[in-house]
């Protein structure tokens, strides 16, 4: 699958352990190291990471995470979670096998963590539990009905609420928008509204809803829960753009907080962080001076690096 956005999840100091801790909860995952921190030019508040895992390419079923190993500054919360979809077609047709799967990877997930929805069977699902990690990490696993339409195995699910309520359907709409040129083009698919208020939501606004950029799905939804979790760094998009022009789209598209705006990093209308980065971003780390240079950006610019 082509993948532009990539979630980055921010661990602090235990990003290495966290991967191989994912590596056993699903069957089809794999992880490498991408890059490690300089041994030398941090700055202060960095340098007891200096020559530990920086950023590490965590694959489930062909989806790619980035897990960030950084401090205590931020941690991932449920307003950014990872929907996963047992499909029985994916196991041969078999509802026994996609559960017995499910059930595995709940176990692992639960396993220190905290359990937010029951494995249980659901109005909207015959299996579906919602678990926050003993990293934080927020996974929904639902059994999928085989006669819908085909989903990913991974799919980012953002939880609108705090100053963002009732907006999901807001942000879908400009998310499709600015990233309607991607290969494959993007798109809105289902929206369920909820129909009557729950908690701080309004009867129109989503209690479901998707939106796709290429071939990646997201689900998109306000929180009827009447709990506020509002966005974070903890979980951050990462688009990659082609040149320079690109970078500035997006980035002038985006960009809602100028206060946030730091190494690539910004903070949209809405409260989501992103990482806006050039394609060839590792090839352009590699150059004598680049980390330092690239510490004094705001958005990153080529051809300084």
């Amino acid at each position: 699958m082509s993948q532009r956005i990539v979630p980055n999840i921010w661990y602090a100091g235990d990003a290495e352990e966290a991967v191989q801790f994912y590596d056993e909860a699903f069957e089809d995952a794999s992880y490498t190291i991408d890059a490690r921190y300089p041994t030398e030019g941090l700055p202060e508040f960095q340098q007891a990471m200096a020559g530990q895992a920086l950023s590490i390419t965590l694959l489930i079923d062909d989806y790619r995470l980035v897990l960030i190993n950084a401090g205590n500054e931020f941690r991932p919360n449920p307003s950014i979670s990872f929907m996963l979809n047992f499909d029985p077609l994916r196991y041969g047709g078999s509802e026994d096998a996609a559960r017995i799967a499910q059930q595995r990877a709940w176990t692992k997930l639960a396993d220190g963590g905290k359990v937010m929805m029951p494995l249980d069977e659901y109005p909207f699902s015959r299996n579906y539990g919602w678990v926050e990690d003993r990293y934080g990490v927020s996974w929904q696993l639902i059994l999928t009905n085989p006669e819908g339409e085909p989903r990913p195995f991974v799919i980012p699910a953002l939880m609108f609420d705090g100053p963002a309520q009732d907006r999901a359907a807001e942000a879908a709409d400009l998310y499709s928008e600015i990233f309607a040129n991607t290969e494959g083009g993007s798109g809105i698919g289902t929206r369920q509204p909820y129909g009557q208020p729950s908690g701080k939501a309004a009867a129109e606004a989503l209690a479901f809803g998707e939106f796709r950029i290429g071939e990646q799905w997201f689900v998109a939804n306000d929180n009827g829960s009447g709990q506020d979790h509002g966005f974070t760094n903890g979980v951050s998009l990462e688009v990659t753009c082609a040149d320079q022009a690109e970078i500035d789209r997006v980035y002038d598209e985006l960009s809602a907080v100028p206060e946030a705006e730091i190494c690539g990093w910004l903070v949209d209308r809405f409260g989501v962080s992103w990482q806006v980065v050039p394609e060839n971003m590792a090839e352009l780390m590699a150059h004598p001076g680049a980390w330092e240079r690239m510490m004094q950006m705001k958005r990153i610019i080529i051809a300084d690096l």
